[in-house]
């Protein structure tokens, strides 16, 4: 992991909008897996699940009007190039999403630095995070959503795919698909503990099989 240059030449850590002030220290740094995040944020499943319902639609329809296997698989296969494309679109946004996001926990702050083409700082102060979720999955990622207090809200906009699914009105900051997330949530935790906050709920277990840098900070 490199650094660049803050300015008045001062060392700006990876992942931050700049240097560290005196007694903050980085606790973690992760990023998400994007293999995990093109299956659950991307939902590349469920597309390639409607494509092949699809093309059997397809293919019984042709079978039905013609009485031919060989017209009914060309009828089938006719969508396979479509259906390519959308999935490795989907697989590259996930893989883009995840090579340019990294998660960073100090002793103060959680910090979101996530975009591609227009990079953003989240900036939240562990004393305006109020709990903080963990969700692990089938394939040892998991999601670590950060509840924030009824005056604090980012939108979510700004947030996908590093969001709560299916908080849409009330978007949470999530560090998504991240690894040894049981780990990070022990950490989480014991830098929350202090700020009075929440305990963090148990991990649940669900099988599955740039530019310049607007930043955007909770006021302390």
């Amino acid at each position: 992991m490199s650094a660049g240059a803050a300015p008045g030449g001062e060392t700006r850590p990876y992942g931050l909008p700049g240097p560290l002030p005196r007694g903050e220290r980085v606790l973690w740094q992760g990023k998400p897996d994007w293999r995990a995040l093109a299956w659950r944020a991307f939902h590349v499943r469920e597309v390639a699940i409607y494509v092949a319902l699809f093309a059997i639609w397809r293919a019984g329809s042709e079978l039905a009007e013609t009485g031919s296997a060989t017209a009914a698989a060309l009828n089938a296969l006719s969508v396979a190039p479509f259906a390519l494309a959308a999935i490795g679109m989907l697989a590259l946004l996930a893989w883009l999403s995840a090579r340019y996001a990294v998660y960073t926990l100090t002793n103060r702050r959680v910090v979101l630095s996530i975009g591609v083409a227009l990079t953003a700082t989240l900036n939240l102060p562990l004393e305006r995070i109020e709990r903080a979720d963990l969700k692990v999955f089938g394939d040892g990622s998991g999601d670590l959503s950060l509840g924030l207090g009824a005056g604090d809200r980012i939108a979510l906009f700004h947030l996908w795919p590093h969001a709560r699914p299916w908080r849409a009105r009330s978007p949470e900051p999530t560090l998504r698909a991240i690894s040894d997330p049981e780990r990070v949530a022990r950490l989480v935790a014991e830098a929350l503990a202090p700020n009075g906050a929440q305990r963090m709920l148990q991990p649940s277990a669900q099988s599955q099989p740039a530019g310049a840098a607007p930043t955007h900070a909770l006021a302390s």
